[in-house]
C-alpha cells in the first residue's frame, strides 16, 4: 500500500482564462476503462477486509479514519491523503468519526500525487 498527498503543497497554480486564486492537484492518469465512486462512511463505519479486484485509489475528501493493506496494519488517513491498493491486495478502511472518499478503480491507475511515508499519527 502507498499513501499520497493531494493538498495545496503539491498544487499547480491555474492562470489560464484570467483565473485568480485557483490551483489544481493532479490525482491520476489512466488510459483504461475506469470506475469512480464516492464512499460515505458514518461514524463507526467501515468497508470490510477484502481483496481489490482491480487497482484502487481511495481519495479522502472529508473526515479521517484508517486503512489497512496486505500487512493488516491500520494506518491513520485524513482529508487530503489517498491510499493506493494494487489488484489482489487485501485491504480495509474505517472511521471513528465519519469519512468521505472518492474511489477510483481501473486496470491502469497511475497516481500523480506526491507519495508520502506512512505516519501512524
Amino acid at each position: 500500500m502507498k499513501i499520497y498527498a493531494f493538498g495545496k503543497a503539491g498544487d499547480k497554480t491555474i492562470t489560464q482564462f484570467d483565473s485568480k486564486g485557483a490551483s489544481i492537484s493532479r490525482i491520476i492518469k489512466h488510459d483504461k476503462p475506469t470506475h469512480i465512486g464516492c464512499i460515505h462512511l458514518e461514524p463507526g463505519g467501515n468497508v470490510g477486509r477484502h481483496e481489490a479486484t482491480i487497482n484502487q485509489l481511495f481519495v479522502v475528501l472529508n473526515g479521517q479514519g484508517w486503512v489497512t493493506g496486505k500487512e493488516g496494519i491500520a494506518y491513520r488517513i485524513k482529508a487530503g491523503q489517498a491510499a493506493y491498493w494494487e489488484a489482489g491486495e487485501a485491504h480495509e478502511s474505517g472511521t471513528e468519526h465519519g469519512m468521505t472518499a472518492i474511489v477510483i478503480e481501473s486496470e491502469q491507475v497511475e497516481p500523480l500525487m506526491t507519495e508520502i511515508p506512512w505516519l501512524n499519527e
